[in-house]
């Protein structure tokens, strides 16, 4: 999906270089997700596992 990888790519260029480790974690454990529960996440707007919402809010520009 187009969208998605817009989204992705986004954060990759904006924030994981300065995001702490448990970001950058949370970051690498979404992109291990199956493409349905991340499309959910991203872009239905489902609720994520508390542990992946700050790096999911960020992508979604909701920090």
């Amino acid at each position: 999906m187009r969208e998605l990888d817009q989204l992705l790519v986004a954060y990759l260029d904006n924030h994981y270089d300065d995001a702490p480790e448990a970001d950058k974690g949370a970051f690498r454990s979404l992109l291990a997700l199956p493409d349905p529960e991340l499309v959910g996440y991203l872009l239905n707007h489902q609720t994520p596992d508390p542990a992946l919402q700050s790096v999911v809010d960020v992508i979604l520009d909701r920090s």
